[in-house]
């Protein structure tokens, strides 16, 4: 029999704490505002052996593990890794370049200068960077939009149709390594600024819908070797449909030869990948099936003649040897700029959560800033040897990881495969038909067309990132791939938004026996706590929702303290004005009282205030015509005249040159009290304290500020006392730089948590205990 596992109890037993007495207990660390520049400078400009040595091995990571590196236990692993990931790039390599719509030889290279280069600076331990279908058709959307064929035309006209090739590609490959240039100086630069996190803000499903609609692209560029046809180039919004239908309109002219050529290649390489798969624990290596089926191709095409007798395209001249650096046209940086920067921002993020999940998955640490300047050094040297931009690639780096690569070493023996193909087996290539390595490029994007299956998984757990998936998706097909990811980088930002403007808002009740308040919404063994509102937002206050905070508060708690304060207004208005005219009724009858003749002794009465009593004296009109005053006649509060004239109480009420009466004094002490309990189509109030749980709030701003001084102002004209709990220290630091405590509203209003609130109010309140069913509380507690 398993008994149940039961957790500890525990016993707290203090005073309720408020801010003012948590800093004190806690011994808060009042924070700095002093920046010294001096000692900023002094402390990022002092050198040691140990922090140089820290900074050396910072800038060139490959020294902190290298020189520990096990040939007994990584050497064997590496070179088996690296000769399968360099056979996989000669391939991948050139079938690559035609995306980017430069000769074949120029993936190669791109296979070799980048990877060299992130071997020496790259902090991830199995990634193969290289050529990736997504960046490859970004150049080629640059290369072909600055270099298209009419630009090329021999003799500068269309009557002929011919284009100058070896102009028209010397251009391409320019323009392809000036965007590479430019793309890895954005990355360096970003790096050295501490930019990784921008990776952040392409979230995954971003990305992989990204990379779905760009797999597309890449597909439908392919298609022309496939078929054979020449469809015409388009650009802009819409060019993928365009394009489409140009095809669709071809077809009847498709090539035979070439179709059959690719039909063959793509069963052979569909074929031997699935068996790959399925045996792939028994095979020390998978089968190298896209080399053999290049090199049975470019066999097939030589021996059978195929380009003369069928006019099958082919690779054409593929040069020997390696070529000098060079720097490539920077006068078309600000023509590449905006590309170049796409291609930077998405070729990082690919290599970033690749290396992520490899870090993950075999227990080391990758540096998202470091990654961010190894892959822009990777770019810029390739940029200077004629490269186009990489990125790191899904396939091969599986290939890398599954078969036992532990180290960058592998990567470098990959280069080591490709510069042995570029110096000697780089002519025996110039026969292979250009539809084989379309066949190529189509069966390596079945990973990515599978992401579509991340549709129904979304559904289940992620409508929001479902919706960010397919605008991905969809923007990315119309618009084409720049303005397609400044579409959905902006929709993603906006769901983000939308979704901090649509919180959950709930009141909290106490779960009996504990300090723990949960929703009542969700629980059903809480209970409120009478008299008293326990607010909460499930996401952080700004802004963009402080309205709708403001505006939940009153729906959740019950109180609508603006028709209270509008009711109020009313009262006092009225008020003002009753007071008003009594005050203009007493003066005139005080102007007729002050004044009144007596017929028959001629005495005149007047009535005044003396000593804070009323007074009636004798005045009379003497000989030269002045007022003479005599003693006091009558001292009491009533005044009695003869003929009627005055006569019942004699109290106007002067007050510092006010006039209230009875009744007007009244009115005035009983406004509170009639908002509080209810008057005429006003609900009697049940509530007097409303604490806002603030534990979810990571920061705020001047609105927030504003919007809580208003809060607390405004349900205090109704005699709603509100209270704040739970806040983060960096809220408190916050709240003290905008100036929101003040004496009115002092750090007492701020409590350590929602328990201590709660019994605030009650001892406030005059309970010392909850109710019932609650055990004993008091100012100290027991949980």
């Amino acid at each position: 029999m398993v008994t149940e596992q039961r957790y500890p109890e525990y016993c707290v037993e203090r005073d309720v704490l408020d801010e003012e007495q948590l800093e004190e207990v806690a011994q808060r660390r009042i924070p700095s505002n002093k920046f010294l520049l001096k000692d900023h400078l002094k402390k990022s400009l002092s050198c040691s052996a140990q922090r140089l040595r820290r900074s050396v091995v910072s800038c060139l990571p490959v020294l902190s593990w290298l020189p520990g590196y096990s040939i007994r236990d990584c050497a064997l692993g590496d070179l088996i890794s690296g000769i399968s990931v360099g056979i996989m790039n000669l391939p991948q390599g050139m079938a690559y370049a035609l995306l980017a719509s430069v000769p074949p030889i120029f993936g190669l290279y791109t296979s070799f200068y980048p990877v060299l280069v992130y071997f020496m600076f790259g902090t991830s331990r199995h990634i193969s960077i290289g050529t990736f279908a997504v960046i490859s058709i970004m150049v080629g959307s640059v290369t072909e939009n600055l270099a298209p064929d009419r630009d090329f035309l021999i003799n500068g006209t269309n009557a002929t149709g011919e284009v100058d090739v070896a102009a028209r590609d010397a251009y391409r490959v320019n323009v392809a390594a000036t965007t590479s240039l430019l793309g890895g100086i954005l990355q360096v630069l970003l790096g050295l600024v501490r930019f990784g996190f921008v990776a952040t803000y392409l979230s995954e499903p971003l990305v992989r819908g990204y990379t779905t609609a760009a797999t597309v692209h890449v597909v439908t560029s392919q298609l022309k070797y496939l078929f054979g046809v020449a469809p015409r180039r388009f650009s802009g919004p819409l060019s993928l449909a365009y394009t489409l239908i140009d095809i669709c309109c071809l077809l009847p002219e498709t090539n035979v030869a070439i179709l059959v050529v690719g039909v063959i290649s793509l069963v052979a390489l569909i074929s031997v990948k699935e068996l790959n798969s399925v045996y792939s624990h028994k095979l020390l290596l998978p089968i190298p099936i896209e080399l053999i089926v290049i090199v049975a191709a470019t066999l097939i095409s030589f021996h059978a003649d195929l380009p003369s007798r069928f006019d099958v395209d082919v690779v054409g001249e593929v040069p020997s040897g390696m070529k000098p650096p060079s720097v490539p046209d920077i006068s078309i940086f600000m023509e590449v700029l905006g590309d170049a920067f796409a291609i930077a921002i998405v070729s990082y993020a690919i290599n970033m959560s690749l290396g992520k999940t490899f870090a993950v998955k075999h227990g080391y640490k990758v540096d998202s800033n470091q990654e961010l300047v190894a892959l822009g050094l990777s770019n810029v040297a390739g940029g200077l040897f004629q490269c186009f931009s990489v990125t790191s690639s899904v396939s091969r780096s599986l290939i890398q990881e599954s078969t036992g690569g532990r180290t960058q070493v592998a990567g470098a023996i990959s280069a080591l495969v490709v510069l042995i193909a570029v110096l000697k087996l780089g002519p025996l290539f110039e026969k292979l038909p250009k539809a084989v390595l379309s066949t190529i490029v189509f069966v390596n994007l079945k990973g990515t067309f599978t992401q579509c299956q991340d549709i129904p998984m979304l559904w289940r757990s992620s409508k929001p990132d479902l919706l960010v998936w397919l605008v991905t998706l969809v923007s990315t097909l119309l618009l084409n791939l720049d303005l397609g990811l400044i579409t959905s980088i902006a929709f993603a930002l906006l769901t983000f938004i939308f979704r901090t403007q649509q919180p959950k808002y709930s009141v909290l009740g106490w779960l009996p026996g504990t300090d723990i308040y949960l929703d009542i919404d969700t629980y059903d063994q809480v209970n409120t706590v009478p008299g008293i509102t326990i607010f909460r937002s499930s996401s952080t206050i700004y802004f963009a929702n402080a309205e709708l905070y403001l505006e939940a508060l009153q729906e959740k708690s019950g109180v609508d303290f603006l028709k209270r304060l509008t009711h109020k207004r009313k009262l006092v208005a009225k008020l003002r004005r009753q007071k008003k005219r009594d005050e203009r009724e007493a003066r005139e009858d005080a102007k007729k009282q002050r004044k009144v003749l007596n017929s028959r002794s001629g005495t005149l009465f007047s009535v005044e205030r003396v000593m804070g009593q009323w007074e009636k004296r004798d005045r009379w009109e003497d000989e030269n015509g002045g007022m003479q005053e005599g003693g006091i006649c009558e001292q009491a509060d009533g005044v009695k005249m003869e003929d009627g004239v005055v006569s019942g109480q004699m109290n106007f009420g002067y007050q510092d040159g006010e006039i209230l009466d009875e009744s007007t004094l009244n009115r005035s002490n009983s406004i509170s009290a009639e908002v509080t309990a209810g008057s005429p189509g006003l609900s009697p109030l049940d509530t007097h304290s409303v604490i806002l749980d603030l534990s979810t709030t990571s920061f705020i701003d001047t609105v927030t500020i504003k919007t809580l001084k208003n809060i607390f102002h405004n349900f205090g004209e109704i005699d709603v006392d509100v209270y704040m709990a739970a806040c983060q220290s960096c809220v408190v630091e916050q709240l003290e730089r905008g100036g929101f405590f003040s004496h009115s509203l002092p750090k007492g209003r701020l409590f350590a948590t929602v328990h201590d609130a709660v019994l605030h109010c009650l001892w406030r309140s005059g309970q010392s205990t909850l109710p019932a069913y609650v055990p004993d509380v008091a100012c100290s507690t027991k949980l």
